[in-house]
Formats: C-alpha cells, sequence, structure tokens
C-alpha cells in the first residue's frame, strides 16, 4: 500500500474516530468497544503489528485499573466514614475554607487516586453537603476541572497520561513515572489551585438546608469492577489507536505551529480527550509543543460533559444537564484558555 494510501486511510478513521462518538449515541455508549475496532484498524493500515506493540496493549493498562478497582472497593468500605469526617471538616475551619480543601486535595490527589475514583468521591460529598443548587453545579464543574487537570500529573491518574507517557517512554523523552509532572506541573498545580479558590467563593451564602444535587445511587462490588474493567479496556484501544495513527501525527501534526495545536484542540471539548492524545501525540515533538498540546486538551476537556471522565461521571451520578454544565463552564473555560496561551507563549520556550 502506498504512503498516500496509509495517510488517507488513517485520516478517514481518525475523522470516524472523533466524529461518531459525538453524533452516534449507541457508539458513545459503547465507546471502548468502538474505539478498539478503530484502534485494530489503524494498527492493519499502518502495517505496525508487533509482539511489543501487543505486550504493551495488554500491560500498560494494568496500573490504572487496579487502582481504579481497589479504591472504588475501598471507598464503598469507607463511605459511611466520609460524611462525618466532612462535616467534622467544616465545623474545624469553615465551610469555605473545607471546599477549598476538598477540591485542592481532589485535584492533586486524582494523580494517584484517578480521575475516576476522585469523581465519584466528589459526588458523595456534593450529597453530603447541602447548598443551593446553582452553587452545586458551580463547584461540581470547578471541582471538575481541578480533577481533569491534576489528574494528569502522573499515568495513574486517567487515560490520558497512560497513553502519552506510554507513548514518550523511548527515547528522546524516556518518559516516566514523573514525566509529566516535571513537563506540566508548574502550569497544572497552580490550575487546580485556583479552581479551588473560586470554587470556595459564595460556600457560606450558598448553604442550604434542602440540599440541591443528589447521587443516583450508591456502587455495588460488580459495578466497581466493571468500571475497572471498562477502563482497562478503554487504555488498551487507546494505545493501539495511537500506534496505528502514529504515521499521521509524525506527518502532520508535529509539523504544526504549538499556538495552532493549543487552540486546535479545543475540540476536546466534544471529544474525549486521551483520543486525541493518542491521535497527536508523537516522540518527534519537542517537550514546547508537548505543553501547549496537552494544556489544550487538559483545559478544555473542562468546557462540556463530553470532554472528560470526572464530567461524565459527575454529571450523570449528580443529575446535571448539558446545559447547566456549559453555562457555568463555557465562560470559565474560554478565560482560563486566554489566559493560559498568553502566559505560555511568553514563558514556555
Amino acid at each position: 500500500m502506498s504512503d498516500y494510501l496509509i495517510l488517507a486511510g488513517l485520516a478517514l478513521i481518525m475523522g470516524i474516530t472523533l466524529a461518531l462518538p459525538f453524533f452516534m449515541k449507541r457508539v458513545e455508549e459503547d465507546l471502548e468497544a468502538f474505539l478498539f475496532v478503530m484502534g485494530i484498524s489503524a494498527v492493519s493500515i499502518s502495517g505496525l503489528w508487533s509482539r511489543g506493540l501487543l505486550k504493551e496493549a495488554f500491560k500498560e493498562p494494568l496500573p490504572i485499573t487496579i487502582t481504579v478497582a481497589a479504591a472504588g472497593l475501598l471507598l464503598r468500605k469507607v463511605r459511611s466514614r466520609l460524611s462525618s469526617l466532612v462535616h467534622a471538616l467544616t465545623r474545624r475551619i469553615g465551610v469555605s475554607a473545607t471546599i477549598f480543601v476538598i477540591v485542592a486535595a481532589l485535584g492533586l490527589g486524582s494523580s494517584v487516586l484517578t480521575a475516576i475514583v476522585s469523581a465519584i468521591i466528589l459526588s458523595e460529598i456534593i450529597s453530603i453537603l447541602k447548598f443551593n443548587r446553582s452553587y452545586e453545579i458551580k463547584l461540581t464543574v470547578l471541582a471538575c476541572y481541578a480533577i481533569g487537570l491534576g489528574a494528569a500529573l502522573t499515568p495513574l491518574g486517567e487515560p490520558l497520561s497512560t497513553i502519552v507517557v506510554a507513548k514518550l517512554k523511548a527515547p528522546p523523552h524516556n518518559a516516566g513515572f514523573l514525566y509529566l509532572l516535571r513537563l506540566v506541573g508548574e502550569w497544572i498545580i497552580p490550575g487546580v489551585l485556583l479552581c479551588a479558590a473560586l470554587a470556595a467563593r459564595g460556600a457560606r451564602s450558598a448553604f442550604s438546608k434542602s440540599g440541591g444535587l443528589r447521587e443516583d445511587a450508591h456502587d455495588s462490588v460488580k459495578v466497581a469492577l466493571m468500571r475497572a474493567g471498562k477502563v482497562y479496556f478503554f487504555v488498551m484501544a487507546l494505545i493501539l489507536l495511537g500506534a496505528g495513527l502514529t504515521p499521521l501525527a509524525d506527518r502532520f501534526v508535529a509539523q504544526m505551529h504549538t499556538h495552532t495545536l493549543f487552540w486546535l484542540n479545543s475540540v476536546s471539548a466534544i471529544l474525549d480527550n486521551a483520543t486525541l492524545a493518542a491521535a497527536e501525540i508523537s516522540p518527534v515533538m519537542s517537550g514546547k509543543q508537548l505543553t501547549f498540546i496537552l494544556m489544550g486538551l487538559l483545559i478544555s476537556g473542562g468546557i462540556l460533559i463530553p470532554g472528560n471522565i470526572p464530567n461524565i461521571i459527575s454529571s450523570a451520578k449528580l443529575g446535571i444537564k448539558s446545559k447547566e454544565w456549559a453555562r457555568t463552564a463555557l465562560p470559565f473555560g474560554a478565560a482560563l484558555m486566554t489566559g493560559y496561551f498568553v502566559l505560555m507563549i511568553l514563558l514556555v520556550t
């Protein structure tokens, strides 16, 4: 097969991968299976099947999968104590300070707990605390921004970071467990703390005896294990997809200007940012390009519900509608992207 046909085939697969989950509900509901098929197709067209790739596809998802399963099962055991802890913290340091601590802890802790588990804990805490609905939506959105940012600090945090580290572990980047912390930690950590500070504003005046949002149900052991299994196949599919699309990324994406890459990735507001990372990230990229790509994906991923794992989990468990989410998240996301863009132009070398 000629190079042009290969690139055309990969471009078609990338287009289908990005578009169908947005337009077809069935694909969105069975995203893991869909991405798995797309990943196999991409590797087959690229002709990149190898024993090493298969080993990577089976091995790399294990750490995040085990973490999700263990944390989900542990949360079931300590859920009854969580309410007492939250109320005790509120009495000791006040409502606003409690919200700041919770959002900052979940945001930074998501790099180890995983974005999925952090979002589950967030939903439980919001169902414990009693605020009016408008504030609780604001709190959920800002906390999910913090979780989405913080989870990218280690490969345990979310599929995006797992995929990026897997694709960059060879020279010249030699990405290890702390690679993303060193690369974008100075940008992510202030963002998490900003989200926590903004979430804490207005907490005291928003107190409501009746409360607003409530979880739909508590997770069973079966649900916790099934969630972990879905994460495993999701990450495996993205590894295959990323490997298969490497020729396309090397040929085109790596040649784009860093500023273009940043704004191009605003599409992750409506599409899973791990999928985009799998398609875009390539070892031939510089640290500057990687920084602009990752921050564009991470920030814009919070703007709409489909863009990030914590958004999807929290909105589903707390009954937040798409318009309610966008009304709060879109203005904040646009301001955050603009601010980061200006600062990174000045400071990233």
